[in-house]
């Protein structure tokens, strides 16, 4: 059945499992918006998951995946990931740049070709925005890590993953200077932004685009106060 899915209904399930993974259920507003449809084209493709029992809906609570919905989104996910690896390590797109032909290049990869493309690219563990690859059985390892938003002031750490990989906001965050492994601090929180210490250069980002930044915690900053 699966492999009778269509490419519309495949991005249906990835864009419901990143909203469940965000906020515990996908609302048909916050899918239309990452789908970038009109909310009433999406109710026959909803109808349609839900035959397949990939879906269940709640009215007023919203759309979850089933077991068998997880997993398929796994799978999909791993696609889209590798499918960036190949853009980035073997035909040397830019990392800002690599999502959205992902996008398409996933549904064409075939179950007998993508343990052949990890083989190829090295078994890597993570996307070129730092995000994991799950393993063909559906497992992910998470970096240890935690929103930029909720960085101490006396913290240093450096760039972990960004969660959303479309490019306009790349390239917001590159502007910024922000990309894997830059070593950043906070130095100041505003009423509806922050002001970053990025590489050795300020700037200030707003709440909203900080809390697609995941950073990983080093140590304290070697001026902190001790308590």
């Amino acid at each position: 059945m699966e492999a009778s899915l269509s490419y519309e209904a495949e991005e249906y399930i990835e864009a419901i499992y990143r909203l469940q993974k965000r906020s515990g259920a996908a609302k048909t507003k916050e899918l239309a918006e990452e789908l970038q449809v009109v909310p009433g084209s999406i109710t026959n493709t909803i109808e349609h998951l839900e035959k397949h029992s990939l879906v269940e809906h709640e009215p007023y609570r919203g759309v979850k995946l089933t077991m068998k919905g997880q997993k398929l989104a796994l799978d999909i996910v791993r696609r889209h990931r590798l499918a960036e690896r190949l853009l980035t390590d073997i035909l040397n797109v830019e990392w800002i740049n690599v999502h959205e032909s992902a996008c398409r290049l996933e549904h064409a990869l075939t179950k007998d070709v993508v343990p052949l493309l990890e083989k190829r690219l090295g078994h890597p563990k993570f996307c070129p925005h730092g995000n994991p690859i799950p393993t063909e059985e559906g497992e992910m390892k998470e970096e240890e890590c935690l929103p930029l938003i909720d960085m101490d002031l006396d913290e240093e750490g450096r760039v972990a993953k960004i969660t959303d990989e479309k490019k306009e906001k790349l390239l917001h965050l590159a502007g910024k200077g922000i990309r894997l492994d830059a070593p950043v601090h906070v130095a100041k929180r505003l009423r509806s932004s922050m002001i970053l210490c990025v590489s050795g250069r300020e700037c200030t980002l707003s709440y909203d685009a900080a809390s697609d930044v995941w950073v990983k915690i080093l140590r304290r900053k070697a001026n902190a106060i001790q308590k």
